[in-house]
């Protein structure tokens, strides 16, 4: 098969990736094989890609919003048949056992591995996943649409629960990519309302079609003060910006799996009256169950620019200099 691979991490305009020739992935005992229909162009690519995150797997290929089809099975994985529609999304495994996964908080386990990362995920023809970890999709998704939900959708719904947004509450988004804009989409549906504050004309600009109460830079301050806000640009100079938008106890998460650095924090105009500063790591199978009968029955769907999987570098470079809104998803053009 074909897969692009990490060989030397560093800025996409220098090629890190090289398209390369790999056998077919035999899956374990417990994977499924999966041929790779499409896979969303993910920022945390772009940090495996550069190497803002250590590299763990030398040589891997990314991508861990896949949406494919089953062609092989592992001899102890009954619960999926050939030939099945599944997605593969960012957390492919954990122990299981740990203190985290027995109360219910899988995504903060030490044994844990992802797709893209620890192994090889979708910029490829196929992809292996650990059965228990591959999920069902709501119908009525075409594939490309459906790709970014494995991750963007996701975490944007994790990053929402986690600010405890009141009921028809305001809610700041800061930077209005793949996530945010499936993020705004449920806080919307759930009655919020929502300001985006984001560079880009582009991008405000969908924010606005979307429903959103306002659309501004990202450096300049809501119309109104925000019950909570979610920090997804990877910028850690705007989390004082953001945390002097709340209301008194409001909350702030940050997003991203990459963070540039945060500058002093000042107490009383930023975290005074009770405001909160939370993160949000990776994501639980019950986050994302939950979020799939979410955009099933509020007919959440992704704004897609897709690139055809052999022009996986371009789709990061785009990515990088913001050249789209929305989400880009790679089609395989292989196979």
């Amino acid at each position: 098969m074909r897969a692009w691979s990490v060989v030397r991490p560093g800025p996409v305009e220098g090629d890190p990736l090289r398209l390369v020739e790999r056998p077919v992935p035999v899956p374990g005992d417990d994977e499924l094989l999966v041929r790779v229909l499409a896979c969303g162009v993910c920022r945390t690519d772009l940090h495996v890609t550069e190497g803002d995150l250590p590299v763990r797997r030398p040589g891997v290929t990314p991508g861990h919003e896949v949406i494919g089809v089953v062609a092989g099975t592992g001899a102890a994985a009954r619960d999926f048949t050939v030939g099945e529609r599944v997605g593969v999304a960012w957390l492919r495994r954990t122990d299981g056992s740990c203190a985290y996964c027995l109360r219910g908080a899988e995504n903060l386990c030490p044994g844990s591995e992802y797709t893209g990362w620890d192994a090889d995920g979708g910029y490829a023809e196929y992809t292996t996943v650990p059965a228990g970890f591959a999920h069902r999709l709501p119908g009525g998704l075409d594939d490309a649409p459906a790709a970014p939900l494995l991750c963007a959708g996701i975490i944007g719904h994790r990053a929402l629960r986690r600010t405890a947004l009141p009921p028809g509450g305001r809610l700041g988004l800061y930077g209005f990519g793949g996530s945010a804009h499936l993020c705004a989409q449920v806080a919307l549906a759930e009655g919020a309302t929502v300001h985006v504050l984001t560079r880009g004309e582009a991008a405000r600009r969908l924010a606005r079609e979307l429903g959103a109460a306002s659309a501004r830079d990202a450096y300049d301050p809501p119309p109104e003060p925000l019950d909570a806000a979610i920090l997804f640009a990877p910028a850690g100079d705007l989390v004082p910006v953001a945390l002097r938008a709340l209301d008194r106890g409001g909350v702030l998460a940050v997003a991203g799996i990459h963070l540039s650095d945060v500058p002093p924090l000042h107490y009383e105009t930023e975290l005074f009256y009770e405001k909160e500063l939370r993160s949000v790591t990776s994501n639980t199978r019950a986050d994302a169950r939950e979020f799939l009968g979410l955009a099933a029955r509020h007919g959440i769907r992704a704004r897609t620019h897709t690139y055809p999987l052999s022009r996986a570098p371009q789709a990061l470079r785009d990515l990088r200099a913001g050249r789209f809104d929305g989400a880009a998803v790679l089609v395989n053009d292989f196979s």
